[in-house]
Formats: structure tokens, sequence, C-alpha cells
């Protein structure tokens, strides 16, 4: 059966990912799907995706294919880099078995992943991982000394506008499930009004939420410009030679920012500043904590994380996975219950007042004359 749809064609998931609408076919380059581009991707309602390149990894079972099918979007895989300059960005193309059709004639072909095939291969890569784990630490320990400064003190923290000393600080990092954790918490937002703080494209997920994050700080490759406007103070992460995409960026919108110089993530200077800044507990939603999450991000190692959460200690409280420790369900006797409660006052109402036991005598009067009694 052939899919027909509007192409959407972008190299970087997740500026496409603002672009699609249901119904569409995402053509992307995205070798080794992740969790994160993958739900963005199905969160959209589109018919299918078209990957340049390798969906599945060769080194470890990466989940966002699984992701992807399971949703009941075709994938096809792998049909090779030319297709990005093939198909232009509106497009109207099908998709006929594994073939891409564009303009009456195939411009593209790859492979048709199904989940029989997806969980094949990931099952396969699980033996792997006794070596991947083992290579990964050895990594971690060695840019860990590299990156020493950020628990030593030798690391300059900027000055800043907020006042965060003595409040509670909620950091937002775009992660698996981020946006149903930080949802799972908004009573506690609503309540402590603690400082917000939007990593690169979480402070995009807190403005949708109804919040205005007060500070946002990274690469900034990923937050609209919208959100880089709304008034929150910039930090922009800087390499240690002074190097700033994000400041060029910022500085091209007319604003200005603060530079942060820091080996590492920018969740992991975000929640340096944080602390150093004198915050009285952090809360941490949509962080990378383990070796898939930094698998994902192509990382070979976590040093800097390591080494920010040896130093952040006791203060900090991480979200993540909140939104599926407990889900409430209301039983039918519970609500029989509740719904009894309710019409109790109504009818201890009704036998109180004169004129409803008037209306209550004729209706038992009618109901008596219907049944000839």
């Amino acid at each position: 059966m052939a899919i027909r749809g509007t192409a959407r064609v972008d190299g970087v998931t997740k500026n496409l990912v603002k672009r699609l609408n249901p119904g569409d076919i995402a053509v992307i380059d995205h070798g080794e799907l992740d969790d994160l581009a993958a739900h963005s991707l199905a969160e959209k309602r589109i018919k299918a995706v078209i990957n340049a390149s390798p969906s599945l990894s060769d080194r470890y079972p990466n989940g966002g294919p699984f992701i992807l099918v399971s949703s009941g979007i075709l994938l096809l895989d792998n049909v090779g880099k030319d297709i990005m300059m093939n198909i232009l960005d509106g497009d109207n193309i099908e998709i006929t078995g594994d073939r891409v059709v564009c303009k009456n004639r195939v411009v593209a072909s790859g492979r048709i992943l199904d989940l029989k095939q997806i969980n094949e291969e990931m099952e396969s890569l699980k033996s792997n991982m006794h070596s991947l784990i083992h290579d990964f630490v050895c990594n971690t320990l060695e840019y860990a000394r590299n990156e020493m400064e950020l628990v030593s003190g030798d690391c300059q923290i900027p000055d800043i506008k907020n006042c965060i000393a003595g409040k509670h600080v909620l950091i937002v990092v775009r992660g698996q499930d981020f946006r149903n954790d930080l949802k799972a918490i908004r009573h506690y937002i609503d309540e402590v009004k603690p400082v917000l703080i939007g990593v690169d494209g979480g402070a995009d997920t807190l403005k949708e939420l109804g919040y205005s994050p007060d500070i946002i700080i990274g690469d900034m490759d990923s937050v609209s410009d919208s959100t880089l406007t709304c008034g929150a103070e910039l930090i922009a992460h800087a390499y240690r030679d002074g190097r700033s995409p994000a400041l060029v960026r910022i500085s091209s919108l007319g604003l200005e920012a603060i530079q942060f110089i820091a080996p590492g993530t920018s969740e992991d200077i975000a929640m340096l500043l944080a602390h150093e800044k004198g915050a009285e507990l952090i809360v941490l939603v949509g962080a990378h904590s383990n070796i898939f999450d930094f698998l994902d991000k192509g990382r070979k190692g976590m040093a800097s994380t390591f080494l920010v959460r040896l130093r952040v200690g006791s203060k900090l409280v991480d979200a993540k996975g909140v939104s599926r420790l407990y889900k409430s369900r209301v039983k039918a006797c519970q609500l029989a219950q509740i719904t009894l409660a309710a019409l109790i006052p109504a009818i201890m109402i009704m036998l109180l007042s004169t004129p409803a036991r008037g209306i209550i005598r004729l209706l038992y009067l009618q109901f008596r004359l219907y049944l000839g009694i």
C-alpha cells in the first residue's frame, strides 16, 4: 500500500520537529535514532519517517526505531544521503514498498523496518554491552582528570542578576519523558515557585506549559527565538578557548548574554551555577544520567556529569521518571461512593423543603395512577 504525504526535510531532527504537521512524511538524516528524537517525531502524528542514515545502532540497542514503529509510523531506513538533495521541503512524495517516488520518479530506496527486525537486532546487540560499559567507564575516568576544575573550585562562576541563594531551583533539560515529568510536578512549581532554569530547548517546554524561565543556559541550538526574547537572563556556554556558538546566535538577535566558560555539558554547568550561587535545593527534570542517555547523545563518557553530581551532593533531587512513579486509578466502587455522598445533601434539601415535598408527592401520585394502584 502506498503512503502519500508532504515531505518535511531537515538534517537536524530537533529543528524539523518544530515544522511537522499531522500526516506529513519526515525526511531526516539521523544515525542511531535516539529515544528523545523518536518520541518527538511520534508526538507529531506523522505518517512515515525516511532516514538517510541507519536508524539502528551497530553498537548498542538504541530504542528510537522501536518507539517509532510501535507508534504505527512507517520507518524507511538507510536510503542514502542523496535524498536530502533530491527532495525539497514541501514536495508531495509517495512511499511504495521500499521506494520513494517524487515528481513521478524514484529518488531513493531503502529498508522498511518492522518490529520483528528491530527486536532481533536489538537483542543481538545486548551481548556487546559488557565491553561497551567497560570502555564507557574507562573514558569517564580518563576525561575526569581533564575536567577536575568542575569540583576543584578552579572553574570561574559568572555573576548573574537572578538571586538564587536560599531558594529552590528547577532545571529543565530536554531528555526522555521530560514533558511528562515536568507536568507531574506542576503543583510543586505553583506552590514553591522555584527559580526556573531552562537548558536550551527545555526553556521552550517551560513556556509551552505557561511558565516564564528566569534563566536560559546552554549552546542555544535547540531553543526558539521567541523564547530567547522572553526576557529571561541568558547564559551562553563557551568552550575553554572562549569560542561560543551560543553567543553568536544571541548577538544576531540583538540580545546580551553572560558567558560561562567551562567543560562538560550545559546541564552540568546549570547544576554547578545553582549550587555555587547558594540554591537550597536543585530539582532536575529530563537529565541525562545513565549510559544509554549518553550513548544516545554520542558521548563516550560522562565525566563532567559525574563530577558535578559529586559536588552538588545532597542538594540535588532528580525528578527523572517521576511521572511513571504512580498513576492513580479510580475504582467503580469509589466513584459510586463519591456520587452517593454528593447526592445526600441534595436529597436532604429536597426532603426538608415544603415545595420539594409537594413535587415528590405529586410524582408519587402520578406514578400510582399510571400503574393503576
